[in-house]
């Protein structure tokens, strides 16, 4: 192991205390089940309410993984300086026009947190994004100022209502994700009374900006009720708008394009349903759409006298557009408008008053779909390059013919256009600025397939540069996630250069679990199927290695959250492909997460892993491959674990219970480290510049487990 990893402190060594739990007649032990406090939802709330003996063991993990990253102390400055050089400080969005204003969002030179400003709307597609400050612009949030004085700090969301006078904004100070909606009086410029806490953060305005929509979390910390906080009232008055009675699902909130109506959609991974509430009539009781049926999924959109419906209703399985009438809009009167085909998904809609768009996915690619709504004729919007990006940005308007898009590669830096639906003519609005400089066509950009142990094609999206030898001598990480169905998508990132320039390989595996081959390579990916997630990712990594990319021992591995399980599991499957493993807040304790319905997340990840409580099948499965019981007496890579105390998604005992057991387990090979921020949860550090110190220390480990920590520091 190189130099740069030799901590010179013993590891800390957490006791074993005897506890198991016996399930379906099969007793499977944790002896670090004491890491987790009692006192679990208090510490979300209060971290100083972390018990101190278990305070103590995390504190003595992080002064042993900075003993051992001491060395690369310089390399760290470095990467910083270097990352946040290639950041333009006071960047600034593209202006979202809506009536007399357009709003946008902003930083300062050297500030960490986001402003939220507007100006008047005349002349703003003329004005260049880097004079948005100045004369005429309004500040309306300022993040930096709102974040003074907390070591965590998160602006989530601002919305203003529609006389905008009234902005309704959000922040968590805890990083525990429990949001505290303030209302700011925008002649003023300051917050009335009104606070409504441990929401979601997310909040609609009533038409009449008397009253807003927000959704409260229940004790467990999950989004179960929609309630109408009407302004000048107390919390406790509010209205129950809508009360989720099963704990497996979460309720979300949103308005349609049109802004007439408040959506409220209650789901798990593979049912919804949504109910509609007039904006202009705060008050009155919702209206459902479709009454849930299992596996069913659906959103709306509206226009006129008609919803349209994104479904998988009829086996559709990679989603279909339908239509139904407002005034009836259950599935008997559903309409198909673009009917489904297989391995085409329809990944959004946007409806707008003469225009539907629809953004689809075919073999990893993306492409936007124009269709009149006067004549049906449709037209796309594509790209040629190799592997890219393509998002929607749904902006502010309804009535218009403009759409804002943004497409970018691993090699081309983010391009925001606006693009004229009837004169089908693109306007560049902002490129994204490198201030330290980025030479495109220094770099190559692949899409390449790795076949699986059964035959699956996977798509392995990468970029390195033009003059990185591939003779398998360079190093490569390799980035996965697969699950949720969620895309990894192929767009410019500053930070991996970084690597890049340093002679690494950067790969993301496309494994199954996501949507970037349909709706199928989602399900390939999940409860019963999950093992392929695991293989597709090691196949991924020896077709890498056959190319010619890299070699056996040269590959860093790095993921998070669902993506920190897969991590886990390759490491226990082929700990001799990789140099290192970086495992991001990892959902590595995936069998007593399940087994405990007292969590979170847990029900509402049921339809996602399985119910190994209730599934003895489900159960067999998860023990299978759940990285913290299937840890084996051989030598594992350098491995660093990261977590968030206050994080309520993957809770922090997770990764310590797993490095715990590892370190007692392994035979050789490592260090393990384990860093758990103590004042941050999920996400990590909030502030901008604050997460380049976090990236930093994913990259000085990855350089040093391939002896490159010297190079370039």
């Amino acid at each position: 192991m190189t130099s740069f990893l030799r901590p010179t402190l013993p590891p800390p060594t957490a006791p074993v205390r005897l506890h198991a739990v016996t399930v379906h007649g099969r007793t499977v032990s944790d002896p670090y089940a004491w890491l987790k406090a009692e006192n679990w939802r208090e510490v979300l709330k209060d971290p100083a309410a972390l018990p101190d003996e278990i305070r103590r063991y995390l504190e003595a993990e992080n002064a042993y993984a900075e003993t051992a990253l001491a060395g690369t102390g310089p390399l760290r400055k470095a990467l910083v300086a270097e990352m946040r050089a290639r950041i333009r400080e006071d960047d600034g969005s593209v202006p979202d026009v809506d009536g007399p204003f357009a709003y946008y969002t902003r930083h300062r030179e050297g500030g960490q947190h986001p402003l939220v400003c507007r100006r008047p709307s005349a002349g703003i597609a003329e004005l260049p994004v880097d004079r948005l400050a100045g004369e005429g612009e309004e500040i309306l949030i300022d993040g930096d100022r709102e974040g003074e004085g907390h070591a965590f700090f998160d602006l989530a969301d601002a919305a203003h209502s529609d006389d905008h006078a009234l902005v309704a904004w959000s922040s968590d100070t805890k990083g525990s994700e429990l949001y505290t909606i303030r209302v700011r009086d925008l002649a003023t410029r300051r917050d009335r009374e009104d606070a409504v806490i441990a929401t979601t953060g997310e909040a609609v305005w009533a038409a009449d900006a008397t009253a807003f929509w927000y959704v409260a979390v229940d004790e467990n910390h999950r989004p179960a009720r929609v309630k109408l906080h009407r302004l000048g009232t107390l919390q406790s008055e509010d209205e129950m708008v809508y009360e989720e009675p099963d704990s497996g699902f979460f309720v979300h909130i949103d308005q349609t394009q049109s802004g007439a109506f408040l959506t409220i959609t209650a789901s798990d991974h593979e049912t919804a349903e949504v109910h509609l509430v007039d904006r202009a009539r705060p008050g009155t009781a919702y209206r459902t759409v479709e009454p849930r049926t299992s596996k069913l999924i659906y959103s709306v959109e509206h226009r006129g006298d008609e919803l349209f419906i994104l479904t998988n209703a009829d086996g559709a399985e990679d989603f279909k557009i339908a239509v139904a009438p407002l005034a009836e809009p259950g599935r008997a009167n559903w309409r198909d408008l673009v009917p489904h085909r297989q391995g085409v998904m329809i990944r959004f809609q946007h409806v707008l008053a003469q225009h539907l768009v629809r953004l689809e996915l075919e073999n990893a690619r993306p492409r936007l779909i124009v269709r009149e709504a006067a004549t049906d004729e449709e037209h796309s919007v594509a790209f040629a390059e190799e592997a890219y990006s393509l998002g929607l940005l749904p902006g502010l308007a309804f009535d218009t013919t403009v759409i804002r898009f943004v497409y970018s590669s691993l090699t081309t830096p983010a391009e925001t256009y606006d693009y004229d639906v009837t004169t089908r003519t693109r306007l560049l609005r902002k490129r994204q600025d490198v201030p330290s400089g980025h030479d495109p066509a220094a770099y190559v950009t692949r899409r390449l397939f790795a076949t699986a142990p059964d035959g699956e094609s996977v798509p392995i999206s990468l970029f390195h540069r033009r003059d990185c030898p591939l003779d398998g001598t360079a190093p490569l990480l390799l980035y996965g996630y697969g699950s949720y169905g969620s895309l990894m998508s192929a767009s410019f990132r500053t930070n991996p250069l970084s690597l890049v320039d340093r002679g690494f390989v950067y790969a993301i595996a496309h494994v199954r679990g996501g949507t970037e081959k349909g709706w199928r390579w989602y399900l390939d990916g999940k409860r019963e199927k999950k093992p392929n997630t695991f293989s597709d990712f090691v196949a991924c990594a020896r077709a890498l290695i056959a190319a010619g990319y890299t070699s056996a021992g040269r590959i860093v591995a790095h993921g998070g959250s669902a993506g920190g399980m897969l991590m886990g599991a390759v490491a226990n499957l082929a700990p001799e492909l990789f140099a290192g493993i970086v495992a991001d807040v990892p959902f590595v304790d995936v069998l007593n997460t399940m087994l405990d319905g007292s969590l979170p997340l847990t029900p509402p990840e049921w339809p996602e892993w399985g119910n190994p409580g209730a599934d003895p099948k489900a159960f067999e499965t998860i023990l299978s491959y759940s990285p913290y019981d299937n840890l084996r007496a051989t030598a594992y890579p350098a491995i660093l674990a990261l977590g968030g105390l206050t994080d309520p998604r993957v809770t922090y005992w997770e990764p310590a219970k797993w490095v715990a057991r590892l370190r007692a387990t392994m035979t050789g090979g490592g260090p393990v480290l384990l860093r758990i921020n103590m004042e941050a949860g999920h996400g990590g550090a909030a502030g901008r510049f604050d997460r380049l110190e976090e990236v930093a220390l994913i990259y000085a480990f990855a350089l040093a487990v391939v002896g490159k920590a010297g190079e370039g520091s």
